[in-house]
């Protein structure tokens, strides 16, 4: 049987023909090249012999690694791949993910219960989650560019939608309880606790759609 792999998001296909949509990221099926094992050629006895006998910090292979064109990345450039390789965004997406569910039911129960205390609490970890985020967007449109080249496929205009709507309602959020410290006891109190509810199901959508990216399922 024969193995398709989408070069977009690496998903791995087992048939006769590549999927017509990827099942991860929603590529077509002219995103999927054909993993043929029987193309990669074997190492003869002499060629392995030769390596053996050459090793890697041989005169040899030192002379042949010189010949061997590169581009060698520096400045902002070389700081871009290492967030990307060692995973920046995955990480720090963990923070806005894990604090913000907390905010909102703090709101909640300040808005049920008339506790000031959970007002402030909330407002305080809101106060980190807007410090981190534009860190985790950074890193986010970089692993994008980088990772998935920059592909425009519904799930990431979805996740790309999920962010931004996070984004503006936790400024929303932020910024009213700093003109307004009483909104959360005040008739307009519910269209408060609408925007972050809100908030927290695009964070939910963008966590889910982050989660099948790496997983592939």
């Amino acid at each position: 049987m024969k193995e398709w792999q989408c070069s977009i998001c690496k998903y791995i296909h087992k048939g006769e023909t590549p999927p017509e949509k990827c099942p991860v990221c929603g590529a077509p099926a002219s995103k999927f090249v054909e993993i043929n094992k029987v193309s990669i050629p074997e190492k003869t006895s002499k060629e392995k012999r030769t390596e053996v006998k050459s090793g890697p910090d041989s005169p040899e292979k030192k002379e042949v690694l010189k010949s061997v064109p590169g581009i060698k990345e520096t400045g902002f450039k070389k700081i871009q791949s290492l967030l990307v390789k060692h995973h920046a965004h995955p990480i720090s997406v963990h923070t806005p993910n894990g604090i913000l569910p907390v905010a909102v039911l703090l709101w909640l129960m300040a808005w049920m219960f008339g506790y000031d205390l959970f007002s402030r609490v909330a407002f305080i970890n809101m106060i980190f989650v807007i410090v981190t985020l534009p860190f985790v967007i950074f890193t986010g449109v970089l692993e994008w560019k980088k990772k998935y080249n920059g592909v425009l496929t519904m799930i990431f205009k979805l996740k790309i939608m999920a962010a931004t709507l996070t984004t503006v309602s936790c400024t929303i959020s932020l910024v009213w309880y700093l003109i307004d410290p009483q909104i959360i006891s005040s008739p307009k109190a519910w269209v408060f606790i609408l925007i972050n509810i809100i908030m927290l199901i695009a964070v939910g959508i963008a966590g889910h759609i982050g989660g099948k990216l790496v997983f592939k399922d």
